[in-house]
């Protein structure tokens, strides 16, 4: 039991690492990342993957998608990677009750067949999870991809998820693996939290452990846990906890960079491993790929599935400006060796000053500035429409929308779509033709490094309500399968 909560007035410790789905914050596109699989696990019959760096909330998301699947499914939760293609066989089976007889892989199937079709005629259905999937051998990820096949005259037995790190992406970019990847309808992947999320997270877990009063974790204190972090949750969880024991062995209930540079110095975070600089372009296109998971949920009906790699997070570090308290001695664990570097408190600049003229000078007007950078349209540009005229049509239009709409107009985004192959994409138009005017809609690509997503928005409209108005007249189809956001000009054209 942590020692500082009643020093703060906590019913029982914030900051947790182990999952507990009463704790799970579904702010950061992690709310709508659980409905997204929700979706694709209820109303879908392909392999779903969820994939994301250590410590960004995997397992949390596994154990609340459990909790609050519907009562008929059954759910079998392996976390052993190890297995072998016969041994996880038997791990289903036990699982559901029947172990399977023999040691042979074959007759091992055979019997989980007659189990998952006894269970399927008596209206329940299985999902299984499993985590650590990158770990697995390649012979078990194939056993996974037999077990997809398994299916009645309509229906599949089987809905398989796998969880792992961003390994798993690279383990299923092998040739080995093309057929397995083709079977996997839906992609999702937990990004790190931004300064501002990391904020509403602190908050959010505070609250949920019974804190009732103002603010404890400073602006400044909260900064620094988002760069020592890396933005990953788990990580979050331990400094948070650790700057809190510094403000209760220093009879503090704030904490401030003081204290969270006692929690840096305690402890010892592993590098992050990143392909490319987490600039505000990066995080920007990291939470665009991020939003259209649900989307990206609700669109089977049209596209197969994608990939995306937003770019991971790296701390800053520097030499702390002052002596920092030490910790008191943990009941849990050792403190660990400070790092030879901290993250260290940023100040913001202090504001230029103004000069205020009794007169006002005649200035020569200036052109307005183009509304779309040289980047950004090349960057446009540098998605290949191929041999899809419709696709081609509404990429102009897009471009075209995007350099002259004013920043505050808006549009309805339908959904977000990580796979931006032009052929599904001009699939999609072909249908959509027959339900709006083509000519309402835009299709909008947004590069992460050489990869692209595409984002589809509908209409032009003066203000954000006006555009939910509009919303509400597209046809039942839509209204069903995708959960529309309203978003304005100025943030389509952040991102790119």
């Amino acid at each position: 039991m942590a020692l500082y909560l009643d020093h703060f007035g906590l019913h029982e410790p914030p900051f947790r690492i182990t999952p507990h789905p009463d704790f799970f914050f579904d702010g950061a596109d992690r709310g709508a990342t659980l409905e997204g699989l929700m979706y694709a696990i209820l109303h879908d019959e392909g392999i779903v993957k969820l994939s994301g760096e250590i410590g960004s909330g995997k397992t949390t998301l596994c154990r609340v998608l459990m909790e609050r699947l519907p009562g008929e499914v059954e759910t079998v939760f392996l976390a052993n990677p190890s297995y072998s293609r016969t041994e996880i066989l038997h791990a289903i089976a036990e699982e559901l009750g029947r172990p399977a007889r023999g040691d042979m892989a074959a007759p091992a199937l055979r019997d989980l067949q007659a189990q998952l079709i006894e269970l399927y005629a008596s209206g329940r259905r299985v999902v299984v999870m499993i985590d650590e999937a990158h770990a697995m051998p390649e012979e078990t990820l194939e056993q996974v991809r037999l077990l997809s096949n398994l299916e009645s005259s309509r229906h599949k037995l089987l809905q398989i998820v796998l969880f792992g790190q961003p390994e798993l992406d690279m383990a299923l970019a092998k040739p080995s693996m093309r057929q397995l990847k083709d079977r996997i309808t839906h992609s999702f992947r937990t990004r790190p939290l931004a300064v501002d999320e990391v904020a509403k997270y602190v908050s959010f877990r505070m609250r949920a452990a019974g804190y009732k009063g103002p603010e404890v974790f400073s602006k400044s204190a909260i900064a620094l846990i988002a760069r020592a972090s890396s933005g990953l949750t788990r990580r979050i969880n331990v400094l948070c906890d650790k700057s809190l024991l510094a403000a209760f062995a220093g009879n503090t209930h704030a904490v401030t960079p003081r204290e969270v540079r006692a929690a840096i110095a305690d402890s010892d975070f592993a590098p992050i491993a990143e392909s490319e600089p987490r600039g505000p372009r990066a995080l920007a296109a990291a939470a665009l790929l991020a939003c259209g998971a649900v989307a990206g949920a609700g669109i089977f009906y049209w596209l197969d599935r994608g990939s995306g790699a937003p770019a991971g997070a790296s701390p800053a570090t520097a030499t702390p400006a002052a002596p920092v308290p030490a910790l008191p001695a943990s009941p849990v664990a050792p403190a660990s060796p400070p790092p030879a570097a901290v993250a260290a408190e940023t100040k913001a600049p202090a504001p230029a000053a103004t000069a205020v003229a009794s007169a006002p000078a005649a200035v020569p007007e200036k052109p307005a500035a183009p509304l779309l950078a040289p980047e950004q349209l090349r960057r446009l540009e540098g998605y290949n429409a191929g041999r899809n005229p419709l696709l081609r049509e509404r990429l102009a239009a897009a471009r075209e929308k995007l350099a002259g709409e004013p920043d505050g107009t808006y549009s309805i985004e339908l959904f977000v779509a990580e796979n931006s192959d032009p052929a599904r994409m001009e699939r999609f138009l072909l249908r959509a033709r027959e339900l709006v005017p083509l000519s309402d809609l835009y299709v909008i690509p947004v590069a992460a490094g050489s990869r692209y997503s595409v984002r589809v928005v509908y209409g032009a409209y003066g203000g954000k309500q006006e555009s939910a108005e509009a919303a509400k007249h597209l046809p039942p189809k839509y209204q069903k399968a995708f959960n529309f956001q309203f978003r304005s000009f100025a943030e389509l054209r952040a991102p790119l």
